[in-house]
């Protein structure tokens, strides 16, 4: 009678998250992000929305727009359609993600079972940087769309150009293509027939994407090369059990860092058309451009992107990583396999 033997190979794809942990996990760290740097995601979208109204308007800052808050909670303003997008958007976008890279990894298995595709601190398998740089483009691009109607009502609620009081009120404007606010949205419904177009709700998808999907795939490719192999070299082994919590969480802010200065020309774009009647990512660029502070204006709110892209990957990623190492997602949510007989 033959015994079970497995390689190492094999017994790591004995045990794998299946989609709902995945779906969880990612949508659990996606909330926990949004809600504790809404206030990063508003500042940065006033700064950027500074020069919409006038070109005349002197130049605000973070401090000039702090102290036009009236109350503190003013900060999360916004925080309702931010939890929406980043938990539902993290948790399609972890799911799709590892879904592509464990079956692309299971596909490379079988053609060579003596590949060693196991992360030192990640149940997530290790891939090439093409693999890597592929497979975050896609998943970004495929829930960048799903969750544009979303981006867009959260990027209006950030803005003080729009004084929306409710979702409802929010979602009628942007349908009725109204830039103006939300009461001049109501009176139309009110008095004409609903004449307006979905369409609207994917203003500034082009550039939202060309933002998003090059950062997810360079992040996904930076992450697991600092997580890999520059990480375990500079973290000491004597931090014992957290080690790995430490590696994921400093990989994922220099990765972020990286992607979020090199996007950085494209997020500007992308906030000036979603708050006004710009049609074009060139319209909308050559707008910045030539408007005060000129090439510097596609820059605009990128301190606090970092700040708020950086810290929101270290707390992701490391809240993802770790929950699916969790006892609780491991007896709950973990499909096993049998391994092949010899």
């Amino acid at each position: 009678m033959s015994t079970s033997t497995a390689t190492p190979q094999q017994s790591d794809a004995k045990r794998s998250p299946d989609a709902t942990a995945h779906l969880i996990a990612g949508a659990i760290a996606g909330l926990v992000s949004a809600v504790t740097l809404q206030p990063f995601d508003l500042l940065k979208t006033r700064l950027q929305q500074q020069q919409v109204t006038s070109k005349h308007e002197v130049r605000t800052s973070v401090v000039k727009e702090l102290r036009k808050l009236t109350e503190m909670r003013d900060l999360w303003r916004g925080t309702l359609p931010s939890t929406l997008r980043t938990s539902i958007g993290a948790g399609l976008y972890f799911t799709i993600l590892s879904k592509m890279r464990t079956d692309w990894a299971e596909h490379k298995r079988k053609k060579d079972l003596s590949l060693n595709l196991k992360s030192g601190s990640s149940v997530l398998p290790k891939l090439t940087p093409m693999e890597n740089l592929t497979t975050g483009f896609i998943a970004r691009a495929i829930v960048g769309y799903i969750t544009m109607p979303i981006t867009i009502i959260k990027t209006r609620y950030e803005s003080n150009l729009y004084h929306y009081n409710s979702m409802y009120e929010g979602i009628l404007g942007i349908y009725m293509g109204d830039n103006k606010g939300a009461a001049t949205a109501t009176a139309t419904a009110t008095t004409t027939p609903l004449a307006g177009s979905i369409k609207n709700f994917f203003k500034g998808s082009v550039a939202t994407l060309a933002r998003d999907c090059p950062y997810a795939g360079l992040y996904v490719l930076t992450y697991e090369l600092f997580k890999n192999d520059l990480m375990p070299v500079l973290i000491p082994p004597g931090l014992g059990d957290n080690r790995s919590s430490v590696i994921n969480s400093a990989a994922a802010v220099m990765a972020a860092s990286t992607c979020t200065t090199l996007t950085a020309p494209f997020d500007a774009i992308k906030t000036r058309l979603q708050l006004t009647n710009e049609t074009s990512m060139v319209k909308a660029m050559k707008t910045l451009i030539h408007e005060d502070g000129g090439v510097r204006n596609l820059f605009r709110g990128l301190l606090l992107r970092l700040g708020r892209k950086g810290i929101s990957a270290g707390i992701s990623w490391c809240i993802y990583e770790e929950l699916l190492k969790s006892q609780f997602v491991q007896s709950k949510f973990i499909k096993k396999k049998e391994a092949p007989l010899d």
